[in-house]
């Protein structure tokens, strides 16, 4: 899936407004040479975005070092939840390295256990331990293990059943590829886990049937027995979308686990800390998980990540045997605690269900004038989406999500690639310290690039356009 953009350098018109300033052909002529560096030297899955070498990076700005700027609605994937560079976050991070500790693998510090204190309390109650570690795979990989760990402990050896959603990601190792529903990125397994399935997620567009019992009626076709099942793990959004649920759908799932002894995993890597205009995405639908695995925002900068769990399920392992020699390194504790200290001070969660209307609205016009091209839209709070098909029918269309992301770039509006199971998503995740202001102009770009977008399709349709295709790459 995917494809490279050009950094042959092409004269693009100029920008210059309160929020975009483009001053250059782009990629800029004197970055081409960092990007044939990297080329010669990554590997090229590491390719794929847009040919910006960043320089720095303020609030919700990225800039190159020829002097342009673009408003960044990546978040640099949906990391920087409080702003690129928080002011509060860098200032911790130097306090931190200044202090003299910058490790101390999993020996006491101040730091972790002010962080561990810190996020339970964000927690919901009875979530009540936290394990600090450095990725959202990692976190997930952990999820699966206690998940098991505890499924054993319960029912046997029969119990290891883990339940993920087609379409759904969980990170790029072993567990989290096998636990995720993408099968385009996971050929390369072969010999797959019987006991890890998936069933339709329940979004309502490429899953047009949401009721419960296409669960059930799934387990039962791939013959996974309820009482043998450890663990459900879903995203709480669908990052391919962003999809939601039915709440009623998630909330039969909770009883299901709850009757049926297996664990409930959100995993809120990308969707946790004032997202989608609530704090933990899985507000929205009322219930309250076994596990959560967070990552990305947890500190808006440095690699961190947790798994936060009821205690009997946490504490599952003897001490010295669930450990990693990054946990909780004091110097990511510390732009973690700067990090949540001003999410929840400034009330970011709430800045982000304000403009999420806002968003939406912009979002529904542009679709109206392109339903033939935008098949589905979807938005919660600064996380949003749209889905690129085939000018009217429901088949993805990567090229034409890949060209209108260009198109952005070109004219100052930074998005990351287009995601999806098929490439087809346009996604929209602007840090949370965004302005009314930005994001009305954000809107007229985008609303823009997709009508010069349309305007140039040809009427041959889109290399790559099908479901099948796109999936290949």
């Amino acid at each position: 899936m995917g494809k490279e953009f050009s950094i042959t350098p092409r004269n693009v018109p100029h920008v210059k407004t309160a929020h975009r300033r483009i001053s250059s052909a782009l990629p800029h002529p004197d970055s081409v040479a960092t990007l044939e560096k990297l080329r010669k030297f990554e590997p090229q899955s590491m390719r794929g975005q847009p040919p910006l070498v960043w320089d720095r990076a303020d609030n919700f700005y990225v800039y190159d070092k020829y002097g342009n700027q673009w408003l960044d609605w990546s978040s640099g994937v949906l990391v920087t939840n409080c702003g690129h560079g928080a002011p509060e976050v860098r200032q911790a991070i130097l306090d931190q390295v200044n202090s003299g500790l910058l490790h101390n693998y999993v020996f006491p510090s101040e730091e972790r256990a002010q962080l561990a204190e810190y996020l339970v309390q964000l927690a919901p109650k009875g979530l009540d331990k936290v394990f600090l570690l450095t990725t959202g795979s990692e976190a997930t990989e952990c999820a699966i293990k206690l998940a098991r760990s505890n499924g054993i402990r319960k029912g046997g050896t029969k119990k290891i059943g883990i339940v993920g959603a087609e379409r759904g990601f969980h990170g790029r190792t072993l567990g989290a590829q096998q636990a995720g529903g993408i099968p385009g990125q996971k050929g390369w397994i072969v010999n797959e886990d019987r006991a890890i399935v998936q069933v339709p997620f329940p979004d309502g567009y490429w899953t047009e049937d949401t009721s419960f019992d296409l669960f059930l009626a799934t387990l039962e076709k791939k013959g996974l027995r309820p009482p043998d099942v450890a663990g459900v793990m879903f995203e709480t959004y669908q990052g391919v979308g962003p999809d939601f649920a039915p709440v009623e759908y998630i909330r039969q799932l909770a009883a299901w686990c709850k009757t049926n002894d297996a664990l409930l995993i959100f995993d809120e890597v990308q969707a946790g800390f004032g997202r989608t205009g609530k704090f933990w995405a899985f507000e929205h639908y009322g219930v309250t998980p076994d596990v959560i695995c967070c990552g990305k925002g947890i500190s808006s900068s440095l690699p961190l990540s947790a798994v936060i769990g009821r205690a009997e399920v946490m504490d599952q392992f003897p001490p010295g045997s669930m450990t990693s020699t990054h946990t909780g390194n004091p110097v990511c504790c510390a732009a973690a605690l700067a990090n949540f200290k001003k999410i929840v001070g400034e009330d970011l969660t709430g800045n982000a269900a304000k403009l999420g209307s806002i968003l939406d609205r912009g979002l529904r016009e542009i679709q109206s004038r392109h339903s033939r091209i935008i098949g589905h839209y979807s938005c919660r709070g600064l996380v949003a989406g749209l889905q690129i098909v085939v000018p009217g029918k429901k088949e993805p269309n990567h090229d034409l999500a890949h060209s209108i992301i260009e198109r952005c770039f070109h004219k100052g509006l930074l998005f990351f690639s287009p995601v999806g199971a098929w490439g087809q998503t346009v996604k929209i995740a602007p840090p949370l310290t965004i302005t009314e202001e930005a994001l009305r102009e954000g809107l007229a770009v985008l609303g823009e690039a997709v009508d010069e977008a349309v305007a140039a399709l040809s009427s041959d349709p889109p290399r790559g356009s099908s479901r099948e295709a796109t999936a290949a790459r």
